[in-house]
């Protein structure tokens, strides 16, 4: 394990509107894991418990499509987060993330992000906001993307 210093991290989307200080309280709560190329983060459907901060590395999100056909959505670097509804509600992956690059990531559990929320509500705010800009962010892309394959998909019958 290596030591976490969120500060290399700072112009990150999680930590849009904090000071040093409250990055550095952050780091307490972050764990670190180094993985190797090929492995799997978590698979669509399971439980999510976790965020995950890229420190170095890729990281590729995809779907299932049918039995054995996955689509990949999108391809993380560092300083992207990926996980990040799983602090908020717990609910399902809607993705699988896999390593593509050997990678460094910083992970937050729902369970620390609570106790953070409780002991330091003005930053667990700042948090939460961030995340919720990062949803919201892919989101709108994710929506300009399918429109744009829409009207690519209509202008090809059409022609």
């Amino acid at each position: 394990m290596s030591e976490i210093n969120l500060a290399d991290l700072h112009d990150s989307p999680l930590f849009i509107g904090m000071s040093a200080a409250e990055i550095k309280h952050l780091e307490g709560i972050f764990s670190t894991r180094n993985i190797p190329e090929g492995k799997t983060i978590f698979i669509e459907n399971m439980p999510g418990e976790s965020l995950y901060l890229i420190k170095k590395g890729t990281v590729k999100i995809s779907r299932m499509l049918a039995e054995g056909d996955e689509q990949v959505l999108i391809v993380l670097g560092p300083e992207e987060v990926f996980g990040e509804m799983a602090v908020l509600d717990g609910g399902k992956r809607s993705a699988t993330a896999r390593i593509a690059e050997d990678a460094v990531l910083f992970g937050l559990t729902r369970t620390d992000f609570e106790k953070m929320t409780d002991q330091n509500p003005k930053l667990g705010l700042k948090l939460t906001l961030n995340i919720v800009r990062i949803f919201s962010d892919r989101v709108r892309d994710s929506q300009k993307d399918y429109r744009a394959m829409l009207l690519a998909s209509l202008n090809r019958k059409k022609s």
